[in-house]
C-alpha cells in the first residue's frame, strides 16, 4: 500500500466539517504525511448578507468572508493537532469550494482529499451537486468521503 505524503481536507466551519478534519488528521498521522486543511468563503456584506443570513440560519457561516474563515482554520488546525498530526498547513480561499479543493489539491501536491458526506444524500445534493460528490468526479486524484452526519 502506498502511503500519502499529503492529505488535503476541506472544511466550512461546521460540526461535519470538522469530524471529516479528524478522520483526515488520524490518517495524515498514521502516514506521517502533511495534512492542509482548506476553507473556502464567499463574501457578502450590508443587506446582502443579512438576507443571506436569514435565507441560510445555520449555513450562514459560508457567506460572512475571510475572517470567519480564518478562525475556522485555527480550530481545524487545533483538532488535527489534537489528533497528533504534526505538519498542518492552513488555506483560505475566496472561491467555490469544489473549485477550490481542485486547485489547492494541485497546488500542495495533495495525495488525498477527504471530505465529509453531509449534503450527499440530499435532495438538494441530487438535484444540485454536493461538495462530496462533485469533488470525487473531477478530482483526479484519491477521495475518502468520510461518514460525517
Amino acid at each position: 500500500m502506498v502511503a500519502y505524503q499529503t492529505v488535503l481536507v476541506g472544511t466550512d466551519g461546521s460540526e461535519s466539517s470538522f469530524a471529516a478534519v479528524a478522520s483526515a488528521a488520524r490518517l495524515a498521522a498514521a502516514c506521517k504525511a502533511e495534512l492542509v486543511i482548506a476553507c473556502a468563503y464567499s463574501p457578502m456584506r450590508g443587506a446582502e448578507l443579512a438576507t443571506a443570513q436569514d435565507q441560510l440560519g445555520a449555513e450562514a457561516y459560508q457567506v460572512v468572508g475571510s475572517a470567519p474563515a480564518e478562525d475556522t482554520l485555527r480550530i481545524a488546525g487545533d483538532r488535527a493537532r489534537a489528533e497528533g498530526v504534526v505538519d498542518v498547513r492552513s488555506v483560505a480561499v475566496q472561491d467555490e469550494p469544489v473549485a477550490a479543493l481542485e486547485r489547492i489539491a494541485q497546488e500542495c501536491s495533495a495525495d488525498l482529499i477527504v471530505v465529509g458526506n453531509r449534503g450527499l444524500r440530499s435532495l438538494a445534493g441530487r438535484i444540485l451537486g454536493s461538495v462530496p460528490a462533485d469533488i470525487a468526479r473531477k478530482a483526479g486524484l484519491d477521495v475518502l468521503i468520510v461518514h460525517t452526519t
